[in-house]
């Protein structure tokens, strides 16, 4: 079980942040976008409220990018380290997608769920049990109630 304000930063420290809310759903995300970012096969993606993110010290860069479905995104980073903090939409869709290695305590993740399986490597295994869904799904509403259904916070 998480308790609130969530706390987290980057890998040299520069950069801090907490989250005063929740998160509205955890999902492993294999976009070819969230590969290339992580450097990685996958990014845990923890959502949260745009408006309940605050860094608490250092200023994060900012870079924009067309997503794998062509909408407008940015990210929030350290410019010292280089460590991806949140992805967002742009214009601001109110919610972003917290890098979930950034937590300092990742004990209480749980992902519901993979999204973009089509791109996902070939030797991961999905979340058993979990749900699934090829690229974004069209409704998110089965990830974020499977997500309450943990009862983490």
């Amino acid at each position: 079980m998480a308790s609130l304000p969530l706390i987290g930063g980057c890998m040299c420290g520069a950069l801090r942040y907490e989250v005063s809310a929740p998160p509205v759903m955890i999902y492993i995300c294999h976009c070819t976008n969230c590969q290339r970012i992580s450097g990685s096969a996958f990014n845990v993606s923890v959502i949260v409220a745009e408006a309940a993110v605050r860094f608490t010290a250092g200023d994060p860069a900012r870079v924009e990018w067309v997503s794998d479905r062509g909408s407008t995104r940015c990210g929030l980073f350290c410019g010292a380290c280089g460590t991806r903090i949140v992805n967002g939409g742009v214009p601001s869709t109110g919610v972003y997608s917290l890098r979930g290695g950034t937590l300092d305590d990742t004990s209480w993740v749980q992902p519901v769920g993979d999204t973009y399986t089509r791109s996902a490597q070939p030797w991961v295994t999905f979340v058993e049990g979990g749900l699934r869904a090829e690229t974004v799904p069209v409704d998110y509403a089965p990830f974020i109630a499977a997500y309450q259904a943990q009862g983490r916070f």
